[in-house]
């Protein structure tokens, strides 16, 4: 049940990160000037010029790596070291310090209905813009 939920909490966390950069990239808020051939593209449309001009391929390179390295504490989570799904140790500014666990429960519960949510969202954002051809607000 644990890779289960490995999985589940890495793919919410990925499709909270994509439904953000979709509408972003949609609404103009691009923090980097977009390369050539890019010009006027929706995020549907960047996808098709982002695999003619190779740019996928790197995008495929450098998960596969995060993949491989990620499975190192998968596979310890597996055989038992007490990780606990989806906790890499990561809390650079502290966020959890002083909370009581069943704050941290709360949170972990909240993280997992958010981003349950933005899988769907995600979903529906990429077909409504496929559907209507153009950025957001896709109508």
């Amino acid at each position: 049940m644990d890779y289960l939920r490995e999985a589940e909490l890495k793919h919410s966390r990925m499709a909270m990160l994509a439904w953000t950069g979709f509408v972003a990239v949609d609404n103009g808020l691009r923090v980097y000037p977009l390369p050539d051939g890019y010009e006027g593209a929706t995020s549907a449309t960047a996808h098709d010029t982002a695999v003619t001009t190779g740019a996928m391929g790197q995008i495929l390179l450098f998960v596969g790596i995060l993949e491989c390295l990620s499975w190192i504490s998968v596979s310890q989570m597996l055989q038992g070291s007490g990780r606990e799904p989806g906790d890499f140790g990561l809390d650079p500014i502290g966020f959890l310090e002083g909370k009581t666990e069943a704050e941290i429960e709360s949170m972990k519960l909240k993280e997992l209905k958010n981003g349950r949510l933005a899988m769907m969202a995600f979903g529906g954002v990429v077909t409504q813009s496929v559907l209507s051809g153009h950025g957001f607000p896709y109508v």
